[in-house]
């Protein structure tokens, strides 16, 4: 099987990336392929991914779902708003 092709958008952007940067055209679409991928998280793998981020700085969980409760606002497709124990239910279940 073949892989897809790319749009022509794609192509563009990568094009442009690696025009204005010292990017290879390689380099470009793996970083497009990266911010796709980091835009494209839905709300329980950010959740539990930043949780696990902050855990491990020795945040506590308090501040770190405090935290994450105004991150996700930011997020590209903002999710309802969460209260702290759906947070923690995401993160425990």
């Amino acid at each position: 099987m073949t892989a897809p092709r790319p749009s022509a958008s794609f192509v563009e952007l990568r094009s442009h990336l690696a025009g204005t940067t010292s990017l290879s055209p390689s380099e470009a679409e793996r970083v497009i392929h990266e911010v796709l991928a980091y835009f494209d998280e839905d709300v329980p793998g950010f959740v539990r991914r930043r949780h696990g981020e902050l855990q491990s700085r020795g945040i506590r969980n308090d501040e770190s779902f405090a935290r994450i409760s105004q991150e996700l606002a930011g997020r590209r497709f903002s999710p309802p708003a969460l209260s702290l124990r759906q947070l923690r239910r995401i993160v425990y279940t």
